[in-house]
């Protein structure tokens, strides 16, 4: 009877090693690099929050350019990493043929879907993210123009644009709302220059906030921005720190979740592949309040973003997604 308990033990830690064995975590960031202050760095947090918590290290690779992505999540499957999360739309492709290639690896890809039995497809209303700082734009405008500066020229990004119109419209029916993209390939996230230099022909025009959804693009708008004593705000991680006072506010996007519960689930062994939207409802996307902008935010304001979560919760504001028709109302 001891000898088969002591058996059963056995067994039962080997099983243990094998399942821990199995947690490989690997993240593939998209092109503008780790440390952009925004959508990429939200994402190493998240893998930094999964390593501190666990114990458990993890892969991670900067591709430079489009190739790269696929090259790196193919070695990382080809290795045993598990799971292995692509952050970027631009890797579609890649995980649709890579996750096909390995269905015993576990995948997530963020700002994409991917219809396939082992992979996770995260999504964001940013639409929704986007309503709330617009509707905080509108009311601080003291010109009644304000801008947008795009990263690459792509429909999720025109989605950003759009819910922001869409919320200045709301509080300041007649405000005229400037938008430029940067560029139309990958190196338009990683191109502050560019970008400091279309925040300021806004600026020339009248704008007196500028919304930046950029990737590190749009660390260029903001020292612009706060150069010429005009409010911009930031997206993706909350960037209100890095000019504080100037940052009106930031369109925060929960990647650091996506890429923590998908290490995480995949740990516990609770990882499900389908679709995720996360919106305002669920706190995937929020307008960041903090010390650092805490006196740019009046009551009027803070009242007029509280309604404006309330509405969109309970369904009574109902934001217009531009991917749907390609159109954005007026």
């Amino acid at each position: 009877m001891k000898k088969s308990l002591l058996t059963l033990l056995a067994v039962a830690a080997m099983s243990t090693t094998a399942l821990a064995a199995d947690v490989k975590p690997a993240l593939v960031y998209g092109t503008g690099g780790k440390f952009d202050k925004s959508f990429n760095e939200a994402a190493f947090n998240g893998a930094e929050k999964f390593k501190k918590e666990t114990g458990i290290a993890y892969r991670d690779f900067e591709p430079t350019g489009d190739t790269q992505g696929e090259q790196a999540i193919r070695n990382f499957a080809s290795r045993g990493f598990n799971p292995v999360i692509a952050v970027s739309f631009a890797w579609t492709s890649a995980i649709e043929k890579v996750a096909a290639e390995f269905p015993d690896t576990k995948f997530v890809i963020v700002d994409a879907v991917v219809d396939k039995p082992n992979v996770r497809s995260v999504v964001y209303k940013e639409e929704e993210g986007s309503f709330l700082v617009g509707t905080l734009a509108g009311l601080a405008s003291k010109s009644g123009k304000v801008g947008f500066v795009g990263g690459m020229d792509i429909p999720l990004i025109r989605k950003f644009e759009c819910g922001y119109e869409q919320g200045a419209r709301s509080v300041k029916s007649d405000i005229e709302v400037f938008q430029n993209m940067t560029g139309t390939t990958g190196a338009a996230w990683n191109d502050p220059v560019r970008g400091g230099e279309l925040a300021k022909n806004q600026i020339d025009q009248g704008a007196d906030v500028i919304y930046a959804a950029a990737g590190a693009t749009g660390l260029g708008v903001l020292q612009t921005a706060a150069d010429n004593k005009k409010l911009s705000i930031g997206v993706d991680s909350n960037q209100n720190h890095l000019h504080p006072g100037s940052v009106l506010t930031s369109m925060v996007k929960r990647v650091d979740l996506a890429v923590y519960n998908g290490f995480s689930d995949v740990k516990a062994g609770k990882f499900t592949a389908g679709v995720l939207a996360l919106g305002v409802k669920e706190d995937g996307v929020a307008a960041a309040m903090d010390e650092n902008n805490k006196a740019l935010i009046t009551p009027d304001m803070q009242a007029a973003l509280d309604k404006a979560k309330e509405g969109i919760i309970a369904g009574t504001i109902k934001v217009h997604d531009y991917t749907t028709d390609n159109a954005c109302p007026k």
